[in-house]
């Protein structure tokens, strides 16, 4: 086993991070995107859809079902491998516009003890995701979870924490 997945199980398997002493004394700066972060986002989302184009004859459009499909192709024909760091967190760039159209999300920086990330903050709250790496992630580990499951599953814990639409 190697020590990056020894070190993925015990994050997943620690719950008690407040416990953890100075870890809740470490601050969490969120701010927008720069120039140059969207200008990279941009970019990846063109390879994307420069791989899916020549490789495949098809475009990603926005439509939720219709891209996770092409994300999916992707993977199953091997035109991305899991050793494709790049193309991988790409397809989070996709996958990460799919669900800030469909919860009402947004991009921004996320900045802690652990470094910057690209992340989807759900309205001002503290509800963040960060779909750049739950492909690549996984895949790097032989994990082959369908692209589907890791949006549903992205999804579904956002939206427990939305409020019921009036009316409902």
């Amino acid at each position: 086993m190697t020590v990056r997945k020894m070190v993925g199980i015990a994050l997943l398997l620690c719950t008690g991070w407040a416990s953890i002493p100075g870890l809740a004394e470490q601050p969490v700066r969120i701010s927008e995107p720069t120039k140059l972060d969207l200008q990279f986002m941009a970019q990846q989302r063109q390879l994307l859809q420069d791989l899916a184009a020549i490789n495949l004859g098809r475009q990603f459009s926005g439509d939720r079902d219709r891209d996770l499909d092409l994300l999916q192709t992707l993977l199953d024909q091997q035109l991305v491998r899991s050793d494709q760091v790049r193309e991988l967190q790409a397809m989070g760039v996709i996958m990460g516009d799919l669900l800030a159209a469909d919860l009402d999300m947004h991009w921004v920086i996320y900045e802690d003890r652990e470094g910057r990330s690209r992340a989807l903050r759900y309205r001002d709250g503290d509800n963040y995701l960060f779909p750049i790496t739950m492909i690549a992630r996984r895949r790097e580990v032989g994990n082959q979870t369908p692209i589907v499951d890791i949006y549903q599953k992205a999804y579904d814990i956002i939206d427990a924490s939305r409020p019921p639409a009036p009316f409902q």
